[in-house]
């Protein structure tokens, strides 16, 4: 007799803080202001988190070893161009449409993650990301809340 083995869906750690960034800002510039108005230290990592074939999202992150935090901010949209084939006269077509890294949440521009952080630390962090100038908004999510949580741990 054969056994199955499954993995839960809890299995996964998802003790992690999220705040939610609107802003028009592009992703090297909205780190620099996150950087200087709230003391982090986020830089670009080598890779860009991938989830389908051409769905790249920036991610910088920070390993803040002396307060034992791990800062992540990834973008979540991302500009997708498409190559539509056509035998018509003007060949070949360029279409491009938006994916969103949480779907649920398609009118937040981008997402800091804090690994193992306190709510009074994140509160601090919004009051500071607030006061950034080109920032509409940021606000804490409940991670619980979201249905592609799953998207955010890697």
């Amino acid at each position: 007799m054969l056994t199955t083995h499954r993995i839960s869906a809890d299995f996964y750690d998802d003790s992690f803080k999220l705040i939610a960034i609107h802003s028009n800002l592009e992703d090297y510039a909205i780190t620099y202001a996150i950087n200087s108005g709230c003391g982090l230290y986020l830089k670009r990592m080598e890779r860009d988190l991938c989830l389908e074939a051409n769905a790249m999202f920036p991610v910088f992150d920070w390993d803040d070893e002396l307060n034992d935090l791990y800062w992540t901010l990834i973008a979540n949209k991302c500009v997708v161009e498409e190559v539509i084939p056509s035998d018509g006269l003007f060949g070949n077509n360029t279409s491009e449409r938006t994916d969103h890294l949480i779907k649920e949440r398609k009118e937040v521009d981008y997402f800091l993650k804090v690994d193992a952080a306190d709510d009074d630390l994140i509160e601090e962090q919004v009051r500071r990301i607030n006061k950034i100038a080109r920032v509409m908004t940021a606000y804490p999510i409940d991670t619980q809340t979201l249905k592609s949580k799953r998207n955010l741990i890697f």
